[in-house]
């Protein structure tokens, strides 16, 4: 069964955000935890928004949704107080959501910023291990990059060398949000032979750490490095390659989440159009 959403603002509460995602048809959605582009805490609902959340998405049926760390986190950032205020921010967040059963924590794995990929991974690995816990029920999710300027994550080899780095006594919550768009910027063939992305990402990773997808066209020619996302039908990527995706039995169970430049509208539609193509 097709499981797929759309990125919604939380703007007005959790539970307004549930019902944004079953207004157009989503049984599942993507949330920023806060600003994406802004700075500080910010606060987490209290018990009695969770309670009105938790009825909203049992009264429409919507499955766990996946909660985005903001762009301004980067666990490798040269500056101390940087690294510092992603460590405090990412900590507090996982905390938040462990009281939502099966839960998923998707982030950018950072910038090195000169200092090297090797060095970069490292201290990832080295954030991770200080903020994850054995036995958390929330799961992490590193997202794969498109590879602008020196974010790391560009390759699955990347992605591997930071789970390899992790304690292995909470390796088993890690995982990995392959986003379409960023891997064709990439440089991974999604578009002409989707077939053989996913048999890499096996090859490499292993699909057992293939958690969900960013459903994603894009609006650049394979291996730009850019990471601008396009509505479906209108980029590079192409529907044929979303309906492999949407039905190859080792991607098709896993959730989906939109995040092209749509409106609510238009994410209705693209939802539509995925619906029909996995079922096609």
């Amino acid at each position: 069964m097709l499981t797929i959403g759309c990125h919604v603002s939380i703007e007005g509460g959790y539970a307004e955000a549930a019902k944004r995602a079953i207004s157009v048809g989503a049984d599942t959605f993507q949330f920023f935890t806060k600003n994406p582009r802004g700075r500080g805490q910010g606060s987490l609902p209290d018990s009695s928004e969770m309670t009105e959340f938790y009825a909203v998405m049992k009264e429409g049926g919507l499955r766990v949704p996946l909660a985005h760390a903001p762009y301004t986190y980067n666990t490798c950032a040269l500056k101390d107080e940087v690294r510092e205020y992603t460590e405090e921010s990412m900590r507090g967040e996982l905390e938040f959501l462990e009281q939502i059963d099966g839960a998923a924590y998707n982030f950018h794995p950072g910038c090195h910023v000169g200092r090297g990929a090797a060095e970069g991974i490292e201290l990832i690995a080295s954030m991770l291990n200080r903020i994850m816990w054995r036995g958390m029920k929330t799961t992490v999710l590193l997202e794969t990059m498109a590879g602008k300027g020196t974010e790391i994550g560009r390759n699955f080899e990347e992605l591997r060398a930071i789970i390899d780095s992790v304690d292995e006594s909470v390796r088993g919550s890690l995982g990995v949000c392959l986003d379409t768009c960023h891997v064709h910027d990439g440089g991974y063939p999604i578009a002409s032979d989707p077939e053989s992305v996913i048999a890499e990402f096996d090859r490499v990773i292993g699909l057992d750490r293939l958690r969900a997808i960013h459903l994603n066209d894009s609006k650049n020619v394979m291996g730009s490095a850019k990471d601008r996302h396009e509505r479906w039908g209108q980029g590079e990527i192409g529907l044929d390659a979303a309906k492999v995706l949407l039905t190859h039995p080792a991607t098709r169970d896993l959730p989906f989440y939109l995040e092209t430049p749509c409106d609510l509208d238009g994410y209705a539609e693209e939802i539509r159009l995925m619906r029909e193509l996995a079922n096609d």
